[in-house]
């Protein structure tokens, strides 16, 4: 798939554990581990924006579009 998660580099970054996260955003440690290893067909915007404002950043630093190759 051609989006990359980078979830894991952000918690990282800001030295935040997962089950962390996943307790102020309110959803899952399962459902943030599915997201995070970008197993996940799809994110509701109300769960990006809660990642994005739990975080201090902005979808892009969450997401990246990466051309397949042909």
């Amino acid at each position: 798939m051609p989006i990359i998660v980078k979830l894991d580099v952000i918690l990282a970054e800001r030295n935040i554990k997962s089950k962390e996260l996943a307790k102020i955003i309110n959803i899952t440690e399962a459902n943030l581990s599915i997201l995070k290893s970008g197993k996940a067909k799809a994110i509701r915007f109300s769960t990006l924006n809660s990642i994005c404002e739990a975080l201090s950043c902005q979808p892009s630093d969450i997401l990246e579009y990466v051309k397949e190759k042909e």
